[in-house]
C-alpha cells in the first residue's frame, strides 16, 4: 500500500473504534454489555496502527514524506491543509503512542470489567489516541493544535469519567481550565507566525522562523513554552496533573505517562530550530524545568497515595525533559519521553494492579461486616504484597529501578544523557545550565529515595491492612499482568538505543543518529568545546553513584518499618516536611489570588449585569412579542364572516389604488 493510504488508515482506525464503541451503543443499547466485543475492537484499532507504524518505520529511508489530503481552509495567500508528516520524530512518537496505548487498552479490558460505563471508557480512549496521532503526525501547527485540543477534551472526559463523584468532576474541570491558559499562549504564538511568515506549515516556520526579528522570536518561543507548560505540567501550571489521578488508573498511564503530558516536549522538539534562535528563553526553559523537577520530587517523598507519588514523579520527570530542551538537547528530551513511557507506564499500571487487589480486601472487609474503612490507594495500609502479587511486584521493581537511574536500565541512559548535556552546556557558557545540572543531580537522588519508599511500603515488610491473617489480595488477571511484563522488560532494555557517546565515539547512540545527527528533524545546540573522555566517564560514575546511594537510602529507611521512618523524617525536617506535605500550598495560593477574586468579582459585577441587562433584554423581547400577539390575535377570530369582510376590504383597497393611484 502507498504511504498516504497507510497514514489515512493509521489515523482513521482509532476514530472508527471511537464511533463503534461510543455511537453505536447509543442506538443499540445491548452493545453496552458486550465487554469482550468492545474491548477487542477498542484494542485492535490501536494495535493495528502500531503494526502500520512499525511497517513504516522499517521501510523508512531518511526522507520525510508528507501526506497532503485536502485543503482545510484558505484565505488569500494563507491556506492550511489536512497534511501529515512521516519522518523520524513523528514515527518514533507514533510507535510510543500506539504501542503503549495498545497495552493500556488490553490492560483496561481487565481493569474496567464490570463497570457500567465500559463502552464509554473505550470510546474515550480510542478518541484520545486519534487526537494524539493528529498531534504527532500533523504537518502544520493548526493540525497539531487540533490534536492538542482533542487530547485536552478527552483528558477532561477521562479524568472525570466517574463524574458522579464531585471530586472527580472537579479534577476534570481543573485540568481542562488550566490547560486552556497554556493553549491561549500557544494560539498567540501561532498568530505571530501567521503575521510574520504567513504560514503555519512546519517547513516554512522552521526555515523562516529563525530569521524573524529577535524580540519577535523571543516572544514566539516564550508563548510556545507557556503553551507547553500547560500540557506538560510545569511551574506554574502543574497542579492539575496530580489531581487528575481521580480518573481510572489506565487513564493515568495513558495520559500522564506516555502521551498527552509529553506533547509540549514534542512541540518544542518539532520547532527546535526556532527555539534555538531564542537563547534567552532557553535559559528560562532550563531553569523552570529544573525547579519543577525538584519541587515535584520533594512533594513526592511525603505522599501516601500510591498514584499521587507517581503523579508528582511524572511532573518531576517532565522537568528533566524540559531541562534537556532548555540546554538544546531536544533529541535527549524525546529519548527520555520514550524511556519514561516504558517505566512510568509500567508503574502506573502496576499501581492499578495493586489497587485492584486491595479493592478485593476492602470488599471482603465490608462483606464480612468488620466495619473497617480501607483506602485501597494508601500505601500505609499495604505492605507484604509480593507474597500475593508476584508478577505485579517483579515488574514494579524493574520499573522502580529504571526510573531511579540504576545503571544499565533504561532510565539510567536517558537521565545520564540529560545530566551530561546540562554539564556540557555549562562548560560552553550557558548561564542556566550549571544550575540545572546541580538541581538535576539532587533530583536524581530524591527520585531514587521516593521510588524506593513507594516500593518497600507497598510490597515488602508485613501486611498492615485489618485482618491480614485472613484477608489476602489476589494477583490480577492476565489482561493486566501481560502489559506489565511487556513494559517491565522494555524498562530494562529500552535505553540501549541511546548508549552514551563516550562508548564507541557515539557510534552506538542510535537515537541521536536517528533524530538528530545532521539529517534528522531535530536540531541541536552548537557546542564549541567538547568535554574530555575522563570527565564523561566521571559524570557517568557520579550519576550511577547518586542513583545507587539514593535507592540504598530509601531501602534502609523503609525496608523494615516505613511508617516509623516517615515520622522520623517529618520530625527531622520539621517545617520543610510540612511545606512538602502541603505541596508548597500552591493550590491554596491559586484559590486565594485567582479563584476567589474571579468568583467574587463575577458575583458582584457580572451577576447583576447578567440579571438586569442580559436577562432584561431577553425578557423585553418576550414582553414585546407577547404585546404584539395580544393585538394581532383579534385578526384570527375563527369566524368565516370576519375573514370574508377582510377579503372584501382588501379587494376594495387594491381596486382603489389602481383607480386613484
Amino acid at each position: 500500500m502507498e504511504t498516504d493510504s497507510l497514514v489515512r488508515l493509521l489515523l482513521l482506525l482509532p476514530l472508527a473504534g471511537a464511533v463503534f464503541n461510543g455511537i453505536l451503543p447509543l442506538f443499540i443499547p445491548s452493545l453496552r454489555h458486550r465487554e469482550t466485543l468492545i474491548g477487542t475492537v477498542g484494542t485492535a484499532v490501536v494495535a493495528v496502527p502500531f503494526l502500520i507504524a512499525a511497517y513504516l518505520f522499517a521501510g523508512f529511508h531518511g526522507e520525510a514524506h508528507v501526506a497532503n489530503f485536502y485543503t482545510w481552509m484558505a484565505a488569500g495567500d494563507f491556506s492550511v491543509s489536512f497534511a501529515y508528516r512521516v519522518d523520524q520524530l513523528s514515527l518514533l512518537m507514533t510507535l510510543v503512542v500506539t504501542g503503549v496505548g495498545a497495552l493500556i487498552h488490553l490492560y483496561s479490558v481487565g481493569y474496567m470489567h464490570g463497570d457500567p460505563g465500559f463502552w464509554r471508557f473505550f470510546a474515550y480512549l480510542n478518541l484520545f489516541v486519534f487526537a494524539m496521532l493528529n498531534l504527532v503526525l500533523g504537518d502544520n501547527l493548526l493540525v497539531l493544535f487540533l490534536g492538542w485540543e482533542g487530547v485536552g477534551l478527552c483528558s477532561y472526559l477521562l479524568i472525570g469519567f466517574w463524574y458522579t463523584d464531585l471530586k472527580n468532576s472537579a479534577a476534570g474541570n481543573k485540568a481542562f481550565i488550566m490547560n486552556r491558559v497554556g493553549d491561549f499562549a500557544f494560539l498567540l504564538a501561532m498568530f505571530i507566525f501567521v503575521k510574520e511568515i504567513g504560514s503555519l506549515d512546519f517547513a516554512r516556520v522552521i526555515a523562516e522562523g529563525p530569521t524573524m526579528d529577535q524580540s519577535t522570536i523571543n516572544w514566539a518561543v516564550l508563548l510556545l513554552f507557556i503553551g507547553a507548560t500547560g500540557k506538560s505540567a510545569q511551574i506554574p501550571l502543574f497542579t492539575w496533573l496530580p489531581d487528575a489521578m481521580a480518573g481510572p488508573t489506565p487513564v493515568s498511564a495513558l495520559i500522564h505517562a506516555a502521551t498527552m503530558v509529553t506533547s509540549g516536549l514534542y512541540m518544542l522538539a518539532r520547532l527546535s530550530p526556532v527555539v534555538l534562535a531564542a537563547p534567552a528563553i532557553m535559559n528560562v526553559i532550563a531553569i523552570v524545568g529544573a525547579l519543577t523537577a525538584i519541587v515535584a520530587a520533594t512533594i513526592a517523598i511525603t505522599q501516601n497515595d500510591i498514584k499521587k507519588v507517581l503523579a508528582y514523579s511524572t511532573v518531576s520527570q517532565l522537568g528533566y525533559m524540559f531541562v534537556a530542551s532548555g540546554v538544546g538537547a531536544f533529541f535527549v528530551a524525546i529519548f527520555h519521553v520514550m524511556t519514561h513511557a516504558f517505566f512510568k507506564g509500567c508503574l502506573f499500571l502496576g499501581s492499578g494492579s495493586v489497587i485492584h487487589g486491595m479493592h478485593h480486601v476492602e470488599h471482603e472487609l465490608h462483606k464480612d461486616g468488620h466495619g473497617h474503612h480501607l483506602d485501597p490507594q494508601d500505601m500505609r495500609t499495604m505492605g507484604g504484597l509480593k507474597k500475593y502479587m508476584p508478577s505485579t511486584q517483579k515488574t514494579f521493581l524493574l520499573a522502580t529501578l529504571a526510573i531511579s537511574g540504576i545503571p544499565l536500565l533504561s532510565g539510567f541512559f536517558s537521565k545520564d544523557e540529560i545530566l551530561f548535556k546540562a554539564f556540557e552546556a555549562g562548560t560552553t557558557g550557558m548561564s542556566a545550565a550549571w544550575f540545572a545540572w546541580v538541581v538535576g543531580l539532587v533530583t536524581a537522588f530524591l527520585t531514587a529515595v521516593y521510588m524506593a519508599r513507594a516500593y518497600y511500603l507497598t510490597f515488602e515488610g508485613t501486611p498492615r491492612w485489618p485482618h491480614a491473617d485472613k484477608l489476602h489480595p489476589h494477583e490480577s488477571p492476565w489482561t493486566i499482568t501481560t502489559p506489565l511484563w511487556v513494559l517491565g522488560i522494555l524498562s530494562v532494555v529500552g535505553g540501549y538505543v541511546g548508549i552514551p557517546a563516550v562508548i564507541g565515539h557515539g557510534e552506538y547512540n542510535l537515537i541521536h543518529h536517528f533524530l538528530a545527527g545532521g539529517h534528522g528533524p531535530v536540531a541541536e545546540r552548537a557546542v564549541e568545546a567538547h568535554v574530555s573522555l575522563g570527565t564523561e566517564w566521571g559524570l557517568i560514575v557520579l550519576g550511577s553513584l547518586v542513583a545507587i546511594v539514593g535507592f540504598w537510602t530509601g531501602r534502609r529507611l523503609y525496608l523494615k518499618d516505613g511508617l516509623a521512618s516517615d515520622a522520623a523524617l517529618a520530625s527531622r525536617f520539621g517545617g520543610a516536611w510540612k511545606l512538602w506535605q502541603g505541596k508548597y500550598f500552591v493550590d491554596e495560593l491559586y484559590e486565594k489570588i485567582v479563584v476567589r477574586p474571579v468568583i467574587g468579582g463575577a458575583e458582584k459585577a457580572f451577576a447583576p449585569f447578567d440579571k438586569y441587562v442580559v436577562d432584561g433584554m431577553v425578557n423585553a423581547v418576550g414582553y414585546v412579542t407577547r404585546a404584539i400577539s395580544y393585538v394581532l390575535r383579534y385578526l384570527q377570530t375563527g369566524l368565516v364572516q370576519s375573514y370574508a369582510v377582510a377579503i372584501v376590504f382588501g379587494v376594495l383597497l387594491v381596486v382603489g389604488m389602481m383607480l386613484f393611484g
